[in-house]
């Protein structure tokens, strides 16, 4: 006997299996067939890119250097020829020029976004400057390194994710969805149109008071999501495989991994003693509050920054240097002749251009100078393979910055040197344990990328015993 039939208010009948697989909110296919799929894709991104185009609504996890901007601009001209209509693709604000270079070279028509412009094709422009478009004029959109959603205040993040749901078929790219929380994934699959943020915390997820020191001596607490133990095992990797792809390299998809073989990172740690103690004290005393960190990373700007010029005066080549402060950057520039910094303070096009000198300047020596939240997010800086960076809570922000240089297509050993004061321990203890959480987290999600496009429910149609007393009737 099979499973039994559900009727609803309307009195159609529903086999019992189908409900639950809607109440599943997994990912729908409301898509379409591909009409457009160029030789130059390699076949796990033709793979991604149908799987997207079929899906209409969909998330690709590809790590850099996978080409996630041609498979964008190729799933965007797809919508286009499908309705005739433009789609908007998002980026950081460097990002912009590398996408329209990359479409000339793919041969795809694209253009810089005019809010005046009626143009039927693929229109690219900066997040800050959604707010001059009207979603009513795209059949698509494309959020480039859309992790960085999570980062937007929530009246930025609101705005782009209301955006989104006016338009029928999305497509969100980045490396790190969620680095080291799981719970950073419910942005994606809310700005997707499926469940919320909220609610995928409710239905997956439990919340756990945490109690820590807030200040020297002071307990206090905050909560922290974990998630549940049945969801951990299947229910929650299978709900965002089905809406989301996820790889580090080809073979997470099935291919081979013959031409994304990364060269070697080594990383380097290096404490800088600080020339002066914490005030009131008579030795220099580990950080343990915020508070404290910021005294000790102001404090220790000069050190720091000098111990970061003898090393890239010692290496000799093209160099990226990472700073967070701008006092940082200011010295930095001050120490090293003939280096470029880019700061906040500067135009969008000063931005742009310092990115393209970097990139394809004649300087056989280049060292550029900026932070994370400039340069941090889409670009390629394969021809650079030396970096330092001053290490912050922020595990994301190392992550990507060390992916500009280290990502496919790098063909030289990479040199990362992590450069911090007794101030700065708590931080690279805090890089480490994010670091081995994004990994798991990875591997957890990777697992379910092998299956069928449409995840199958965890509930399935089977043989249902019926009592013998129930059987006459």
């Amino acid at each position: 006997m099979t499973a039994p039939i559900l009727a609803n208010a309307d009195a159609v009948r529903i086999p019992y299996a189908e409900f639950l697989q809607r109440k599943a909110s997994h990912g729908s296919g409301s898509g379409f067939e591909p009409l457009f799929m160029p030789e130059f894709l390699f076949d796990f991104q033709a793979y991604l890119v149908d799987w997207a185009v079929r899906l209409g609504r969909a998330a690709l996890f590809a790590d850099c250097g996978m080409g996630k901007t041609p498979m964008q601009l190729v799933w965007a001209e797809n919508v286009i020829r499908k309705t005739g209509r433009p789609v908007l693709i998002l980026t950081p604000l460097a990002v912009s020029a590398q996408t329209l270079d990359e479409a000339i070279k793919f041969d795809i028509e694209a253009y810089r976004a005019d809010p005046r412009g009626a143009a039927t094709a693929i229109q690219v422009t900066n997040y800050e400057q959604l707010h001059k478009y009207d979603a009513a004029n795209y059949a698509g959109i494309v959020c480039d390194e859309s992790s960085i959603l999570k980062n937007f205040n929530g009246a930025r993040k609101a705005e782009i994710t209301e955006f989104m749901r006016q338009i029928p078929y999305r497509l969100l790219c980045t490396a790190t969805a969620a680095p080291n929380d799981w719970a950073e994934l419910g942005t994606s699959s809310e700005a997707l149109g499926y469940l919320g943020h909220r609610d995928m915390l409710s239905k997956f997820f439990t919340r756990k008071q945490v109690y820590a020191l807030h200040e020297r001596g002071t307990p206090g607490g905050r909560n922290e999501w974990r998630i549940k133990g049945h969801a951990a095992k299947g229910p929650f990797w299978q709900w965002v495989a089905s809406w989301a792809r996820a790889a580090r390299r080809p073979s997470d998809l099935g291919f081979g991994d013959d031409d994304f073989i990364l060269p070697q990172m080594t990383e380097t740690e290096t404490l800088v003693k600080a020339s002066s103690p914490t005030p009131g004290m008579l030795f220099d005393m580990p950080a343990v509050t915020f508070h404290e960190e910021r005294e000790a990373t102001r404090r220790t700007i000069r050190d720091r920054c000098e111990m970061v010029a003898d090393k890239v005066a010692a290496n000799g080549c093209t160099s990226m240097i990472w700073c967070h402060l701008n006092d940082e950057g200011d010295l930095l520039e001050k120490m090293m002749s003939g280096s470029v910094q880019i700061a906040g303070r500067h135009s969008d096009e000063r931005k742009i251009e310092a990115a393209r000198w970097f990139v394809h300047g004649q300087d056989k020596r280049r060292v550029l100078i900026s932070k994370p939240k400039i340069y941090g997010l889409g670009l390629n800086f394969q021809h650079c393979c030396h970096m330092t960076y001053f290490p912050t809570h922020s595990y994301e922000q190392y992550y990507q910055a060390t992916r500009r240089l280290w990502r496919f297509g790098q063909k030289e050993n990479v040199l990362v040197h992590l450069v911090y004061t007794d101030g700065g321990e708590r931080m690279m203890a805090s890089l480490r344990r994010k670091a081995a959480r994004a990994d798991q987290m990875f591997d957890d999600l990777t697992r379910f990328m092998g299956r069928e496009l449409s995840v199958e429910s965890t509930y399935r149609e089977q043989e249902i015993g019926v009592p013998q007393w129930m059987q006459s009737r």
